[in-house]
Protein backbone atom coordinates (compact mmCIF):
# COMPACT_ATOMS: atom_id res chain seq x y z
CA UNK A 1 0.00 0.00 0.00
CA UNK A 2 1.10 3.56 -0.82
CA UNK A 3 0.32 6.44 1.31
CA UNK A 4 0.77 10.55 1.07
CA UNK A 5 -0.38 13.13 3.52
CA UNK A 6 -1.60 16.65 2.75
CA UNK A 7 -2.09 19.58 5.14
CA UNK A 8 -5.34 20.49 2.46
CA UNK A 9 -7.19 18.28 0.18
CA UNK A 10 -10.35 19.09 -1.62
CA UNK A 11 -13.10 16.56 -1.57
CA UNK A 12 -16.55 15.67 -2.40
CA UNK A 13 -17.90 18.09 0.86
CA UNK A 14 -15.06 20.61 0.14
CA UNK A 15 -11.41 22.13 1.58
CA UNK A 16 -10.80 19.16 4.24
CA UNK A 17 -7.37 19.32 6.26
CA UNK A 18 -4.87 16.57 7.33
CA UNK A 19 -6.14 14.17 4.39
CA UNK A 20 -4.31 11.05 4.46
CA UNK A 21 -4.53 9.25 0.62
CA UNK A 22 -4.24 5.56 0.80
CA UNK A 23 -3.44 3.48 -2.83
CA UNK A 24 -2.52 0.11 -3.78
CA UNK A 25 -0.27 -1.01 -6.31
CA UNK A 26 -2.56 -1.10 -9.10
CA UNK A 27 -3.39 2.72 -8.50
CA UNK A 28 -6.79 2.58 -7.00
CA UNK A 29 -7.50 4.64 -4.10
CA UNK A 30 -8.19 3.04 -0.86
CA UNK A 31 -9.07 5.42 1.51
CA UNK A 32 -9.05 8.95 1.70
CA UNK A 33 -9.10 10.36 5.45
CA UNK A 34 -9.18 13.85 6.69
CA UNK A 35 -8.46 15.11 10.18
CA UNK A 36 -5.73 12.48 10.61
CA UNK A 37 -3.01 12.11 11.97
CA UNK A 38 0.59 12.10 9.28
CA UNK A 39 2.09 8.12 10.12
CA UNK A 40 5.35 7.72 10.41
CA UNK A 41 7.20 7.50 7.35
CA UNK A 42 4.46 8.90 5.18
CA UNK A 43 5.78 11.65 2.99
CA UNK A 44 3.72 15.12 2.63
CA UNK A 45 2.59 16.75 -0.70
CA UNK A 46 3.67 20.52 -0.71
CA UNK A 47 0.65 22.09 -1.19
CA UNK A 48 -2.98 21.90 -1.82
CA UNK A 49 -3.99 19.04 -3.38
CA UNK A 50 -7.20 18.70 -5.94
CA UNK A 51 -8.83 16.13 -8.00
CA UNK A 52 -7.04 15.43 -11.88
CA UNK A 53 -9.21 17.04 -14.51
CA UNK A 54 -10.28 15.02 -17.29
CA UNK A 55 -10.28 15.57 -20.54
CA UNK A 56 -13.32 14.33 -22.47
CA UNK A 57 -12.76 15.43 -26.19
CA UNK A 58 -9.53 15.27 -27.87
CA UNK A 59 -8.04 15.21 -31.79
CA UNK A 60 -4.24 14.50 -31.03
CA UNK A 61 -2.80 15.70 -34.39
CA UNK A 62 -5.04 18.94 -34.59
CA UNK A 63 -2.24 20.05 -31.64
CA UNK A 64 0.12 20.66 -34.56
CA UNK A 65 -2.05 22.79 -36.20
CA UNK A 66 -2.08 25.41 -33.43
CA UNK A 67 -1.98 28.68 -35.19
CA UNK A 68 -1.43 27.67 -38.44
CA UNK A 69 -5.07 29.10 -39.65
CA UNK A 70 -5.23 32.02 -38.25
CA UNK A 71 -5.52 34.34 -41.31
CA UNK A 72 -8.47 34.79 -43.70
CA UNK A 73 -8.43 33.03 -46.81
CA UNK A 74 -11.47 34.40 -48.22
CA UNK A 75 -14.34 37.37 -47.56
CA UNK A 76 -16.28 35.32 -44.70
CA UNK A 77 -13.84 32.53 -42.67
CA UNK A 78 -15.98 30.44 -40.82
CA UNK A 79 -15.57 26.65 -39.23
CA UNK A 80 -16.49 25.25 -42.87
CA UNK A 81 -13.35 27.08 -44.20
CA UNK A 82 -10.99 25.80 -41.39
CA UNK A 83 -12.33 22.01 -41.45
CA UNK A 84 -10.99 22.66 -45.64
CA UNK A 85 -7.65 23.19 -44.22
CA UNK A 86 -7.84 20.64 -41.21
CA UNK A 87 -8.34 18.08 -44.08
CA UNK A 88 -5.36 19.16 -45.77
CA UNK A 89 -3.50 18.95 -42.48
CA UNK A 90 -4.77 15.85 -41.77
CA UNK A 91 -3.84 14.17 -45.04
CA UNK A 92 -0.28 14.37 -44.24
CA UNK A 93 -0.33 12.47 -40.91
CA UNK A 94 1.32 9.25 -40.91
CA UNK A 95 1.85 6.73 -37.68
CA UNK A 96 5.55 8.61 -36.41
CA UNK A 97 4.12 12.15 -36.81
CA UNK A 98 0.93 10.60 -34.77
CA UNK A 99 2.45 9.27 -31.81
CA UNK A 100 5.05 12.15 -31.64
CA UNK A 101 2.51 14.69 -31.67
CA UNK A 102 -0.02 12.62 -29.47
CA UNK A 103 3.10 12.26 -26.83
CA UNK A 104 3.68 15.70 -26.73
CA UNK A 105 -0.11 16.54 -26.39
CA UNK A 106 -0.06 14.21 -23.64
CA UNK A 107 2.97 15.72 -21.52
CA UNK A 108 1.31 19.36 -21.91
CA UNK A 109 -2.11 17.72 -20.51
CA UNK A 110 -0.41 16.55 -17.83
CA UNK A 111 1.31 19.82 -17.03
CA UNK A 112 -1.90 21.75 -17.06
CA UNK A 113 -3.63 18.87 -14.70
CA UNK A 114 -5.53 17.33 -17.27
CA UNK A 115 -4.87 13.46 -15.65
CA UNK A 116 -7.15 11.65 -18.64
CA UNK A 117 -8.05 12.14 -22.33
CA UNK A 118 -10.95 10.71 -24.50
CA UNK A 119 -9.16 10.60 -27.66
CA UNK A 120 -12.00 11.23 -30.34
CA UNK A 121 -9.50 9.37 -33.19
CA UNK A 122 -10.84 9.68 -36.76
CA UNK A 123 -7.85 9.24 -39.21
CA UNK A 124 -7.75 5.91 -39.42
CA UNK A 125 -6.25 4.71 -43.10
CA UNK A 126 -3.29 5.44 -45.01
CA UNK A 127 -2.86 8.77 -47.04
CA UNK A 128 -4.68 7.23 -50.01
CA UNK A 129 -7.93 5.54 -48.02
CA UNK A 130 -6.40 2.21 -48.13
CA UNK A 131 -6.36 0.77 -44.60
CA UNK A 132 -3.20 -0.42 -43.20
CA UNK A 133 -2.16 -3.93 -42.83
CA UNK A 134 -3.02 -3.56 -38.91
CA UNK A 135 -6.69 -1.40 -39.12
CA UNK A 136 -5.99 0.03 -35.64
CA UNK A 137 -2.41 1.60 -36.91
CA UNK A 138 -2.94 4.99 -36.38
CA UNK A 139 -5.22 4.18 -33.31
CA UNK A 140 -2.37 2.25 -31.92
CA UNK A 141 0.13 4.79 -32.06
CA UNK A 142 -2.42 6.99 -29.83
CA UNK A 143 -2.89 5.04 -27.19
CA UNK A 144 0.61 3.88 -27.10
CA UNK A 145 1.12 7.50 -26.61
CA UNK A 146 -0.83 7.79 -24.11
CA UNK A 147 0.80 5.05 -21.90
CA UNK A 148 4.20 6.70 -22.37
CA UNK A 149 3.44 10.25 -21.54
CA UNK A 150 1.47 8.62 -18.19
CA UNK A 151 -2.10 9.88 -18.77
CA UNK A 152 -4.89 7.96 -18.67
CA UNK A 153 -6.77 7.50 -21.61
CA UNK A 154 -10.72 6.56 -22.90
CA UNK A 155 -10.03 5.66 -26.85
CA UNK A 156 -12.98 6.14 -29.29
CA UNK A 157 -12.26 5.17 -33.03
CA UNK A 158 -14.74 7.43 -34.75
CA UNK A 159 -17.22 6.03 -37.70
CA UNK A 160 -17.44 8.35 -40.40
CA UNK A 161 -19.14 7.40 -43.58
CA UNK A 162 -20.61 9.88 -45.55
CA UNK A 163 -19.86 13.77 -46.47
CA UNK A 164 -23.71 15.14 -45.37
CA UNK A 165 -26.96 14.31 -44.79
CA UNK A 166 -29.15 11.81 -46.72
CA UNK A 167 -25.89 9.81 -47.28
CA UNK A 168 -23.79 12.45 -49.56
CA UNK A 169 -20.98 10.90 -51.03
CA UNK A 170 -17.97 11.04 -49.24
CA UNK A 171 -15.32 13.77 -49.93
CA UNK A 172 -11.80 12.53 -51.50
CA UNK A 173 -10.31 14.64 -48.30
CA UNK A 174 -11.96 12.36 -45.95
CA UNK A 175 -11.26 9.14 -47.29
CA UNK A 176 -8.61 8.23 -44.70
CA UNK A 177 -11.71 8.49 -42.22
CA UNK A 178 -13.97 5.93 -43.60
CA UNK A 179 -15.24 2.79 -42.30
CA UNK A 180 -18.57 0.65 -42.09
CA UNK A 181 -19.80 0.04 -38.51
CA UNK A 182 -18.49 -3.85 -39.34
CA UNK A 183 -15.51 -2.60 -40.22
CA UNK A 184 -14.94 -0.53 -36.84
CA UNK A 185 -15.93 -2.96 -34.82
CA UNK A 186 -13.17 -5.05 -36.70
CA UNK A 187 -10.93 -2.25 -35.33
CA UNK A 188 -11.72 -1.64 -32.01
CA UNK A 189 -11.62 -6.27 -31.50
CA UNK A 190 -7.76 -5.73 -33.27
CA UNK A 191 -7.23 -2.36 -30.57
CA UNK A 192 -8.16 -4.01 -27.70
CA UNK A 193 -6.19 -7.35 -28.38
CA UNK A 194 -3.05 -5.40 -29.01
CA UNK A 195 -3.76 -3.15 -26.15
CA UNK A 196 -5.88 -4.56 -23.55
CA UNK A 197 -8.43 -1.99 -21.67
CA UNK A 198 -6.74 -1.85 -18.16
CA UNK A 199 -7.11 0.52 -15.10
CA UNK A 200 -5.34 3.67 -16.94
CA UNK A 201 -7.38 2.71 -20.55
CA UNK A 202 -10.98 2.03 -21.10
CA UNK A 203 -12.67 1.60 -25.21
CA UNK A 204 -15.60 3.08 -26.73
CA UNK A 205 -16.71 4.45 -30.13
CA UNK A 206 -17.39 8.07 -31.72
CA UNK A 207 -20.23 8.29 -34.39
CA UNK A 208 -18.77 11.39 -35.73
CA UNK A 209 -21.67 13.24 -36.23
CA UNK A 210 -25.16 12.98 -37.50
CA UNK A 211 -24.28 14.28 -40.64
CA UNK A 212 -21.36 11.50 -41.33
CA UNK A 213 -23.42 8.46 -40.20
CA UNK A 214 -27.16 7.06 -40.62
CA UNK A 215 -29.35 6.07 -38.15
CA UNK A 216 -29.09 2.25 -39.09
CA UNK A 217 -25.65 2.59 -39.69
CA UNK A 218 -25.65 4.31 -35.58
CA UNK A 219 -28.04 1.00 -34.64
CA UNK A 220 -25.26 -0.97 -35.92
CA UNK A 221 -22.05 0.12 -34.55
CA UNK A 222 -24.08 0.02 -31.31
CA UNK A 223 -25.53 -2.71 -31.50
CA UNK A 224 -21.69 -4.36 -32.28
CA UNK A 225 -20.56 -2.27 -29.44
CA UNK A 226 -22.74 -3.86 -26.73
CA UNK A 227 -21.98 -7.06 -27.47
CA UNK A 228 -18.36 -6.61 -27.31
CA UNK A 229 -17.82 -4.09 -24.31
CA UNK A 230 -19.83 -3.30 -21.44
CA UNK A 231 -21.65 -0.04 -20.93
CA UNK A 232 -18.55 1.30 -23.39
CA UNK A 233 -18.77 5.70 -24.14
CA UNK A 234 -20.49 6.87 -27.17
CA UNK A 235 -19.45 10.47 -27.72
CA UNK A 236 -21.09 12.43 -30.80
CA UNK A 237 -20.39 15.71 -32.56
CA UNK A 238 -24.16 17.72 -32.47
CA UNK A 239 -25.30 21.26 -32.91
CA UNK A 240 -21.95 22.80 -32.86
CA UNK A 241 -22.78 25.16 -35.91
CA UNK A 242 -25.81 26.24 -37.28
CA UNK A 243 -25.72 25.14 -40.41
CA UNK A 244 -25.87 21.89 -39.27
CA UNK A 245 -28.71 22.75 -37.07
CA UNK A 246 -30.10 23.68 -40.64
CA UNK A 247 -29.43 20.80 -42.52
CA UNK A 248 -30.75 18.16 -40.41
CA UNK A 249 -34.12 20.27 -40.09
CA UNK A 250 -33.78 20.25 -44.02
CA UNK A 251 -32.85 16.55 -44.38
CA UNK A 252 -34.84 15.09 -41.32
CA UNK A 253 -37.52 17.47 -40.19
CA UNK A 254 -35.96 17.55 -36.68
CA UNK A 255 -33.39 19.50 -34.98
CA UNK A 256 -30.14 17.14 -34.17
CA UNK A 257 -30.45 16.69 -30.37
CA UNK A 258 -34.41 16.36 -30.66
CA UNK A 259 -34.07 13.28 -33.63
CA UNK A 260 -31.36 11.59 -31.49
CA UNK A 261 -33.09 11.72 -28.14
CA UNK A 262 -36.41 10.93 -30.22
CA UNK A 263 -34.59 7.77 -31.19
CA UNK A 264 -32.09 6.17 -29.41
CA UNK A 265 -31.72 5.74 -25.79
CA UNK A 266 -29.26 8.94 -24.89
CA UNK A 267 -28.12 8.39 -20.88
CA UNK A 268 -25.20 8.71 -18.84
CA UNK A 269 -22.89 6.63 -21.25
CA UNK A 270 -22.99 9.09 -23.60
CA UNK A 271 -20.98 12.51 -24.33
CA UNK A 272 -22.95 15.16 -26.72
CA UNK A 273 -19.96 17.33 -27.82
CA UNK A 274 -20.92 20.70 -28.62
CA UNK A 275 -24.23 20.63 -27.93
CA UNK A 276 -23.83 24.80 -28.49
CA UNK A 277 -26.99 24.78 -30.54
CA UNK A 278 -29.85 24.16 -28.77
CA UNK A 279 -33.49 25.13 -28.10
CA UNK A 280 -35.45 25.03 -25.10
CA UNK A 281 -36.72 21.80 -25.10
CA UNK A 282 -33.63 20.02 -26.36
CA UNK A 283 -31.47 21.92 -23.81
CA UNK A 284 -34.46 20.37 -21.03
CA UNK A 285 -34.52 17.22 -22.53
CA UNK A 286 -30.51 16.52 -22.57
CA UNK A 287 -30.27 17.86 -18.77
CA UNK A 288 -32.88 15.03 -18.11
CA UNK A 289 -31.02 12.48 -20.05
CA UNK A 290 -27.92 12.11 -18.11
CA UNK A 291 -25.97 12.44 -20.56
CA UNK A 292 -22.48 14.70 -20.24
CA UNK A 293 -22.60 17.90 -22.81
CA UNK A 294 -18.86 18.14 -23.71
CA UNK A 295 -17.87 21.71 -23.70
CA UNK A 296 -14.62 22.95 -25.95
CA UNK A 297 -14.51 26.33 -24.38
CA UNK A 298 -11.18 27.41 -26.44
CA UNK A 299 -11.80 25.77 -29.61
CA UNK A 300 -15.31 26.81 -30.11
CA UNK A 301 -14.31 30.52 -29.55
CA UNK A 302 -11.74 29.99 -31.97
CA UNK A 303 -14.02 28.04 -34.55
CA UNK A 304 -16.63 30.83 -34.09
CA UNK A 305 -19.13 28.01 -32.81
CA UNK A 306 -21.83 30.64 -30.56
CA UNK A 307 -22.29 30.09 -26.39
CA UNK A 308 -23.85 27.06 -24.76
CA UNK A 309 -26.91 27.72 -23.05
CA UNK A 310 -25.11 27.12 -19.58
CA UNK A 311 -26.86 28.69 -17.34
CA UNK A 312 -30.15 27.40 -18.18
CA UNK A 313 -28.89 23.70 -18.53
CA UNK A 314 -26.66 23.28 -15.25
CA UNK A 315 -29.79 25.08 -13.49
CA UNK A 316 -32.19 22.02 -14.85
CA UNK A 317 -29.37 19.77 -13.44
CA UNK A 318 -27.40 19.04 -17.08
CA UNK A 319 -23.83 17.44 -16.88
CA UNK A 320 -21.11 19.01 -18.84
CA UNK A 321 -17.42 18.06 -18.99
CA UNK A 322 -14.29 19.95 -20.42
CA UNK A 323 -12.34 18.89 -23.44
CA UNK A 324 -9.37 20.71 -25.62
CA UNK A 325 -10.76 19.13 -28.97
CA UNK A 326 -8.65 21.20 -31.48
CA UNK A 327 -5.51 22.30 -28.59
CA UNK A 328 -5.26 26.10 -29.31
CA UNK A 329 -5.12 25.98 -25.44
CA UNK A 330 -4.31 23.41 -23.57
CA UNK A 331 -5.45 24.54 -19.85
CA UNK A 332 -9.15 23.28 -18.19
CA UNK A 333 -8.79 26.97 -16.17
CA UNK A 334 -8.62 28.40 -19.47
CA UNK A 335 -12.16 26.55 -20.33
CA UNK A 336 -14.16 26.95 -17.29
CA UNK A 337 -12.96 30.94 -17.40
CA UNK A 338 -14.29 31.05 -20.99
CA UNK A 339 -17.25 29.04 -19.91
CA UNK A 340 -18.23 31.94 -17.66
CA UNK A 341 -17.19 35.05 -19.57
CA UNK A 342 -19.11 33.74 -22.80
CA UNK A 343 -21.94 33.89 -19.91
CA UNK A 344 -21.43 37.02 -18.62
CA UNK A 345 -20.74 38.84 -22.06
CA UNK A 346 -23.90 37.36 -23.57
CA UNK A 347 -25.90 38.42 -20.01
CA UNK A 348 -24.31 41.65 -19.22
CA UNK A 349 -23.93 39.86 -15.82
CA UNK A 350 -21.28 38.58 -13.16
CA UNK A 351 -21.20 35.44 -11.59
CA UNK A 352 -23.53 34.04 -13.70
CA UNK A 353 -22.78 30.13 -13.22
CA UNK A 354 -23.01 30.20 -9.74
CA UNK A 355 -25.57 28.59 -7.85
CA UNK A 356 -27.49 28.38 -4.71
CA UNK A 357 -25.45 26.08 -2.83
CA UNK A 358 -22.10 27.05 -4.64
CA UNK A 359 -21.60 30.57 -4.40
CA UNK A 360 -18.42 30.86 -6.74
CA UNK A 361 -18.33 30.01 -10.19
CA UNK A 362 -15.06 28.03 -10.39
CA UNK A 363 -16.54 25.36 -7.28
CA UNK A 364 -19.17 24.86 -9.64
CA UNK A 365 -18.13 24.84 -12.55
CA UNK A 366 -14.74 22.44 -11.53
CA UNK A 367 -16.74 19.73 -9.54
CA UNK A 368 -19.38 19.51 -12.35
CA UNK A 369 -16.78 18.76 -14.77
CA UNK A 370 -14.59 16.16 -12.88
CA UNK A 371 -18.56 14.98 -12.48
CA UNK A 372 -18.78 14.84 -16.10
CA UNK A 373 -15.73 14.03 -17.26
CA UNK A 374 -15.60 10.61 -15.24
CA UNK A 375 -19.26 10.07 -16.73
CA UNK A 376 -17.97 10.61 -20.49
CA UNK A 377 -14.36 8.84 -19.77
CA UNK A 378 -16.54 5.55 -18.54
CA UNK A 379 -13.26 5.10 -15.92
CA UNK A 380 -13.17 5.67 -11.81
CA UNK A 381 -12.37 8.82 -11.93
CA UNK A 382 -12.99 12.73 -11.17
CA UNK A 383 -12.60 12.32 -7.53
CA UNK A 384 -10.97 11.96 -4.29
CA UNK A 385 -12.86 8.91 -2.72
CA UNK A 386 -11.90 5.39 -2.21
CA UNK A 387 -12.71 3.17 -5.42
CA UNK A 388 -11.51 6.10 -7.74
CA UNK A 389 -8.26 6.03 -9.55
CA UNK A 390 -5.71 7.75 -7.73
CA UNK A 391 -5.18 10.89 -9.92
CA UNK A 392 -4.59 14.31 -8.22
CA UNK A 393 -2.83 17.63 -8.33
CA UNK A 394 -0.94 19.05 -5.91
CA UNK A 395 -0.79 22.90 -5.91
CA UNK A 396 2.19 25.55 -5.31
CA UNK A 397 1.44 26.67 -2.17
CA UNK A 398 3.57 29.87 -2.95
CA UNK A 399 1.78 31.02 -6.32
CA UNK A 400 0.37 34.10 -6.12
CA UNK A 401 -3.07 32.71 -6.83
CA UNK A 402 -2.59 30.81 -3.79
CA UNK A 403 0.15 32.10 -1.47
CA UNK A 404 -2.30 34.51 1.60
CA UNK A 405 -5.42 33.43 0.36
CA UNK A 406 -7.69 31.91 2.43
CA UNK A 407 -8.50 28.08 1.14
CA UNK A 408 -12.50 28.93 -0.26
CA UNK A 409 -10.89 31.21 -2.79
CA UNK A 410 -8.11 29.10 -3.83
CA UNK A 411 -10.34 27.84 -7.38
CA UNK A 412 -11.22 30.92 -7.86
CA UNK A 413 -7.88 32.78 -7.83
CA UNK A 414 -6.42 29.91 -9.55
CA UNK A 415 -9.39 29.55 -12.22
CA UNK A 416 -10.18 33.40 -12.89
CA UNK A 417 -6.30 34.67 -12.21
CA UNK A 418 -4.10 34.72 -15.10
CA UNK A 419 -0.75 35.72 -12.55
CA UNK A 420 2.89 33.73 -12.86
CA UNK A 421 3.16 30.03 -14.09
CA UNK A 422 0.88 27.38 -13.81
CA UNK A 423 0.02 27.09 -10.17
CA UNK A 424 -0.37 23.45 -10.66
CA UNK A 425 3.33 21.63 -9.52
CA UNK A 426 2.89 18.05 -9.64
CA UNK A 427 0.76 15.74 -10.86
CA UNK A 428 -0.08 12.11 -9.89
CA UNK A 429 -1.96 9.75 -12.22
CA UNK A 430 -2.76 6.06 -10.85
CA UNK A 431 -0.94 6.92 -8.14
CA UNK A 432 2.46 7.77 -9.65
CA UNK A 433 3.90 10.95 -10.26
CA UNK A 434 4.26 12.34 -13.71
CA UNK A 435 5.02 15.82 -13.58
CA UNK A 436 7.46 16.66 -10.88
CA UNK A 437 7.90 20.51 -10.05
CA UNK A 438 6.60 21.46 -12.78
CA UNK A 439 8.42 18.75 -14.94
CA UNK A 440 7.78 15.81 -17.10
CA UNK A 441 10.09 13.02 -17.12
CA UNK A 442 10.60 12.82 -21.03
CA UNK A 443 9.56 16.22 -22.21
CA UNK A 444 12.79 17.23 -23.78
CA UNK A 445 12.98 14.20 -25.72
CA UNK A 446 9.17 14.11 -26.38
CA UNK A 447 9.22 18.12 -27.59
CA UNK A 448 12.41 16.88 -30.10
CA UNK A 449 9.99 14.31 -31.61
CA UNK A 450 6.99 17.06 -32.16
CA UNK A 451 9.60 19.68 -33.33
CA UNK A 452 11.02 17.03 -35.72
CA UNK A 453 7.32 15.52 -36.96
CA UNK A 454 5.94 19.28 -37.14
CA UNK A 455 8.68 20.60 -39.26
CA UNK A 456 8.46 17.29 -42.07
CA UNK A 457 4.69 18.18 -41.56
CA UNK A 458 4.61 21.53 -43.03
CA UNK A 459 8.00 21.01 -45.57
Amino acid sequence: MNTLFADHARLADGWQRDVLLEWDEAGALLAVTPDSNRPPNTPRVGGPVIAGMPNLHSHAFQRAMAGLTEYRASATDTFWSWRDLMYRFAAKIGPESLAAIARWLYIEMLKAGYTSVCEFHYVHHGSAGTPYANRAELAQCVVDAAERAGIGMTMLPVLYQYSGFNEGAPRDDQRRFLNTPEQLLDLLDALRHARPENGARRYGAAPHSLRAVSGESLSTLLEGLDARFDRAPVHIHIAEQTAEVDACLAANGQRPVEWLLDRFAVDERWCLVHATHVDANECARLAASGATAGLCLTTEANLGDGIFPARDYLDAGGRIGLGSDSHIGVDWRSELRLLEYGQRLARRERNVLASATQSRPADRLFDASLDGGAHASGRAIGALAAGKRADWLVLDANHPGIAGHDRETWLSSIVFGEHGETPIRDVYVGGRKVIDARRHADEEEAFAHYRSALGELLR
